[in-house]
């Protein structure tokens, strides 16, 4: 029998999923136009509101409510927690984790006109919750080992 609320915890650890995924993936883009506004300009400035918007009120947030309902889930022992894809996805979330921190550091420098990283480095580190995201949902989907 599932447990009580494990549909809605469900629904909802996907619903966060995505928009921590959707903040993930544009975050960095951001960061790619910033890179070449100048310090102080209006752009610069406009960037950094929208910067740290999406960081305070949808990503982090967005992380939090993941890791609880995800967190539902794994209690409420409806998930098989016998095979290897489990240990394997939560490596990759641990992965998204560092990822979402190394923004937020990011952010703080672009914030205080110190970011020293080029267009090339964002539009890379653009790529990695992406590929992070693959994994994860081969992993669960596929359930390969």
């Amino acid at each position: 029998m599932i447990a009580d609320g494990y549909l809605w915890w469900k629904a909802l650890h996907v619903i966060s999923i995505i928009a921590w995924m959707a903040a993930l993936l544009y975050l960095p883009r951001l960061y790619v136009y910033h890179v070449d506004a100048e310090p102080g300009s209006t752009l610069s400035e406009t960037l950094k509101v929208m910067e740290r918007r999406l960081l305070r009120a949808i990503m982090t947030p967005a992380m939090v409510a993941s890791y609880v309902f995800g967190g539902l889930l794994l209690a409420s022992g409806a998930v098989d927690l016998s095979g290897g894809w489990l240990h394997a996805k939560l490596a990759l979330v641990v992965l998204l984790t560092v990822m979402h921190g190394a923004m937020a550091r990011w952010r703080r420098a672009f914030a205080e006109d110190r970011n020293q990283r080029s267009t090339r480095f964002f539009r890379m580190m653009n790529e990695v919750p992406t590929l992070l995201m693959i994994g994860i949902v081969i992993l669960v989907i596929v359930k390969p080992f």
